[in-house]
């Protein structure tokens, strides 16, 4: 580096020591006058690959950064997966509940519980599942009233057995 350089640094140091401004600014600006303009330069980037774009796009509809940057929409998209994989379970059992739900208040109708209806269902050899049955309770209520008689006839039968 040449004499007249190093000195022009050192005075612009001792300068921003006395001055409390943006200290790499106003020493490029005191360094090369010229060649310092007010707005900063934006980097230009090339084209996104392949997979930011899918990312991306799969963050279509995320809040916030969520879905537009590479880094957050990956965060949000792997979270996303997590809360679909457990939601799938969830699912199963919120069904499963509707129609005992469904069930218990059909068999509640003719006189019976739930859990004596499913026992007896179950020693009668009826096979419809617990989806059928709430569905035969809410829509055909005569047919299960039949499916329901049918129960209470096996289960006197059963306990008369005894």
């Amino acid at each position: 580096m040449s004499l007249s350089i190093l000195s022009r640094m050192q005075s612009s140091c001792r300068s921003l020591l006395r001055t409390k401004c943006n200290p790499v600014i106003s020493l490029r600006q005191q360094l090369f006058p010229s060649s310092c303009t007010t707005h900063l330069t934006i980097q230009s980037r090339g084209m996104a690959s392949k997979k930011h774009k899918r990312v991306i796009k799969q963050a279509k509809g995320f809040r916030g950064r969520a879905n537009r940057t590479f880094k957050a929409a990956l965060q949000r998209l792997e979270k996303s997966w997590q809360y679909a994989y457990r939601d799938r379970k969830q699912k199963k059992r919120n069904f499963r509940k509707l129609w005992i739900e469904r069930i218990n208040a059909g068999v509640r109708q003719h006189g019976m519980s739930y859990s004596k209806f499913i026992n007896g269902s179950m020693h009668s050899g009826c096979e419809l599942n617990r989806k059928v049955l709430a569905d035969m309770a809410a829509n055909e209520p005569f047919s299960f009233k039949a499916v329901v008689d049918v129960v209470k006839m096996m289960n006197v039968r059963r306990m008369s057995n005894k």
